[in-house]
């Protein structure tokens, strides 16, 4: 974000955009929660994304007049897969689990850029289709699109085990699916859960093939 607006003249303090982008956070939930329905459309993604950083430069005290395009800006600039970088346990734990025979794919409630993201990224190899909402028009928590991903590969639910960030989106769209839902807890947020956690990809293979986690 610092780049984009270098370019156009701006250098505004990082504190500074912190804070924006914090409020846009809260933007984003503020509208996922009120109605989620836009990751449906390719056209109302974009709108989103673009409407969150137009607030994060507002907010951050530059280009309060030109926030719009600067916020189309970084809408566009994230759709370069040079702007994206994998966790570290990514990699290894895919390598790991297509050497154990498992069936691997991406739904994710994102715009149409994302089959392409996984390809510069390169994880495509491991994947046998990627899902995004924009292009099916469905949306997570659905239980359409997870259904889809079965039909996908020919799994049966009950073969399943789906990993996410999300608990409202993956968690409980998993299970509308009949689907064993696994929560991926980065930052040990989750309060109380009810469903298997796991706090790095690392954790996942032994999950997978023994049905528990190491912790």
């Amino acid at each position: 974000c610092l780049e984009v607006l270098a370019g156009r003249g701006f250098h505004p303090p990082l504190q500074n955009l912190q804070r924006g982008l914090e409020r846009a956070e809260r933007y984003y939930e503020e509208r996922y929660w009120s109605d989620d329905t836009f990751w449906a459309s390719e056209e109302k993604a974009a709108a989103m994304w673009s409407e969150m950083y137009a607030l994060a430069v507002a907010e951050a005290g530059v280009g309060v007049k030109d926030a719009e395009d600067l916020g189309r800006m970084l809408y566009d600039e994230f759709g370069r897969a040079d702007r994206w970088a994998l966790y570290p346990d990514v990699l290894p734990t895919m390598e790991r689990l297509r050497r154990l025979g498992v069936r691997m794919g991406i739904i994710s409630n994102w715009d149409v850029r994302l089959p392409e993201l996984c390809h510069h990224l390169g994880i495509s190899r491991y994947l046998d289709f990627v899902i995004s909402s924009a292009n099916l028009g469905r949306i997570k928590p659905e239980a359409s699109i997870f259904r889809t991903a079965l039909e996908r590969v020919g799994v049966p639910e009950h073969e399943a085990v789906h990993v996410g960030d999300h608990y409202y989106a993956d968690v409980l769209g998993a299970r509308a699916a009949g689907i064993r839902p696994v929560l991926l807890d980065r930052w040990g947020l989750a309060a109380s859960p009810d469903c298997a956690v796991i706090a790095s990809l690392e954790e996942l293979p032994d999950l997978v093939t023994t049905g528990s986690v190491s912790r």
